[in-house]
Order: C-alpha cells, then structure tokens, then sequence
C-alpha cells in the first residue's frame, strides 16, 4: 500500500519544475523569445535529440500506388545516433550535425564552431559604459534563484543561447567562452524542455527522415537526418513562440498553428 502512495521520479521532477524556484527561468526564456529579436540580440537555442535506433520506424512513407513500403519483421540492431542541433526560431534556419555518441568532447568543440559561424555575420554590437553593458547581461539573469558568475569584463552582449539544464552545458571552460562571445545562456528549469523550441523542429526532421523507414547503420541515419535538414533550410519556417503564459486571447485572433515538443508555433502548416 506504501508503494501505491509513493510518487515516481517522473512525479516528483514536474512538481519541482512547476514551484515558484523556477519560475524565474520560465520568465527569461519566454522574455528572451518574446524581445531578445526586438532587442537587437539574435535568439538561438541548441538541443540534441535521440537516440535513433536501427529499427524499424513507424510512420507513412511516400511510396508508389500498390507499392506499400514493406518493413522486415527481423532486423538487428546496429547502433544509435544522435542529431546536434542549433535553431534560430526567427528565420527558421537549422544547422545539425548527425553523431553516434554525445560527449563534451564532441558537443562542445561543434557548439564553439557553429555559434563562432553565426555570429560572424551578425552586425557588430554597439560598444556601452561598463555599467550598462554589465546591467545588459545582469538583466538576463533576474529573477534566478542560482546565479553562474558573470566575468568581470564582458564584451558587449549579441546573442540569447537557450539550452537544457544539463550537466555539461554548465561546464566553466564552456560558459567562460560564451561570455568572451558575447552569448548569453538561459537553462530551461527541470521538467520544462517544453520551453526549446528545438524539441519541435527535431521532431520534424525525424519525422520527414526516418518516418517508415528501416535504416540498417548509424551513418545511414545520421545521412537521411542531415539531408532532411538541408530539404529545411531550402524553406524554412520561422517559429513563433506560443508557449502557455502567451494570452490565450491572441491565440484566438491569430490562426497560429502550435507544434508538437515545445510552446513553438507557426502561422502555416508545417508537414
């Protein structure tokens, strides 16, 4: 009867991400999706999704007419992958990478390579008084319970970077080089990883790659991720954030069409 009464792991983690701790961090992710563009900031969030597996994948598949798609009934499972991602929700733009294992020693040198390629070609940010360049970055951090300490001198601020609150997106050589970018990172709270909005383009990728299919190794997985990708970015489609604190009032005006993985939305059907 005690067990009954007992609350699972999964129970437990929603109740603390639903408290008043982090509710801090809710506000600056829906702030910065919300003003960070307005602002002049670039807002990019970065995920990494999976494991897929060697298996067969449900979903329909274009096929010819009397022609289904037959899956095996056997098959072996011959490895994972996982698919790196950075999404800018303004223009829609994806940049992925397709990996079979997902360390800080792989994570962490494509991260540093592809925000150094988008930042780039971004306008150089406007040079401030040390006061108000520290108040820029301070005011993205109000509201928190637990503060990483800021750098004592902080170029100026150009980029929102929303990422999940793991372990090794906090490591200090990481966050240490964020800052000298001029990136700010904002970690969705526990049991909230409906606030990155790269759970939904993720999820629209593997749909169009792998949806039923039966890939047979890793490398073809990670091919048909990043092809989907490219396909994306021949067309993409901003998102909108419309996420739960947005006025269910707006929702109602505005024909905005919510996705699936995060508060994301967009004002055409994405299939």
């Amino acid at each position: 009867m005690q067990n009954r009464k007992r609350q699972t792991t999964t129970q437990n983690r929603r109740c603390r991400g639903a408290g008043p701790r982090y509710r801090g961090q809710k506000k600056l992710i829906e702030r910065g999706y919300l003003e960070g563009e307005q602002g002049g900031l670039a807002v990019w969030v970065e995920d990494e999704a999976g494991p897929y597996q060697t298996i067969p994948q449900p979903g329909s598949a274009w096929q010819p007419a009397g022609q289904p798609t037959r899956l095996p009934h056997e098959y072996v499972r011959a490895g994972t992958a996982k698919l790196l991602t950075l999404f800018h929700p303004a223009s829609g733009g994806v940049r992925v990478r397709g990996v079979t294992r997902c360390t800080n020693a792989v994570l962490h040198p494509w991260m540093r390579q592809t925000l150094s390629e988008v930042l780039q070609p971004l306008p150089v940010a406007t040079v401030l008084p040390p006061a108000d360049n520290r108040g820029a970055w301070e005011r993205w951090q109000e509201g928190l319970c637990v503060k990483f300490t800021l750098l004592d001198t902080l170029p100026p601020l150009r980029m929102l970077l929303i990422l999940d609150n793991l372990i090794g997106h906090k490591t200090p050589a990481l966050v240490c080089w964020l800052m000298e970018q001029g990136i700010m990172p904002l970690y969705t709270p526990v049991a909230g990883s409906w606030l990155n909005m790269a759970e939904s383009i993720q999820r629209i990728l593997a749909r169009r790659a792998l949806a039923g299919q039966c890939p047979s190794s890793p490398t073809q997985i990670i091919q048909w991720l990043e092809r989907a990708a490219r396909g994306w970015n021949a067309h993409p489609t901003p998102f909108v954030w419309g996420g739960k604190r947005r006025a269910r009032r707006q929702r109602a005006y505005a024909r905005r069409h919510p996705l699936g993985g995060s508060g994301a939305t967009t004002l055409q059907v994405v299939q």
